[in-house]
């Protein structure tokens, strides 16, 4: 067992309250904690370990960033083509039929969100789905199906 020396420090009470709850929350003394600072304190390379850890969680949100903007194109796009064929195939409702338009779009759109809340709370995902729809033509079979090949309506 490694000897030890007993130093007694002063410590601003605010200070010695957070080194409490660190030493409670980590389940370590309050020794090991002080300790530990001292040595990151007087090391000289904490500085190069502190800036290549950064660097490394800056790469890391650069790309999560990339890829969230790559979806938010690839949604955006969908949102864009479902509301130019909605809009290209949906024709005028009558004064008498607008009740009852109302009252099914009230129950679509229920089932709607029931679906939504189904697919997120299991984890599906529209963008994972798609990658997954696309062949190695690069054409998805959702494409086939509407019968999309991106041309303007």
């Amino acid at each position: 067992m490694t000897k030890r020396t007993r130093m007694n420090v002063y410590f601003d009470p605010e200070l010695l309250k957070q080194v409490e709850a660190l030493s409670l929350r980590r389940k370590v003394s309050k020794s090991a904690i002080i300790e530990a600072a001292v040595a990151s304190f007087l090391s000289g390379d904490t500085a190069d370990r502190l800036g290549a850890a950064m660097s490394r969680r800056l790469d890391r949100l650069g790309r999560q960033i990339d890829g969230l903007d790559e979806d938010l194109a690839i949604l955006g796009e969908t949102l864009s083509l479902f509301i130019r064929f909605w809009l290209t195939i949906t024709p005028p409702i009558s004064e008498a039929g607008k009740e009852s338009a109302r009252a099914k779009g009230v129950e679509r759109f229920e089932g709607f969100m029931q679906t939504l809340g189904r697919r997120l709370a299991t984890g599906d995902r529209f963008l994972k789905e798609l990658s997954r729809d696309v062949d190695s033509t690069g054409v998805s079979s959702l494409q086939e199906q509407v019968g999309v090949n991106g041309d303007q309506p």
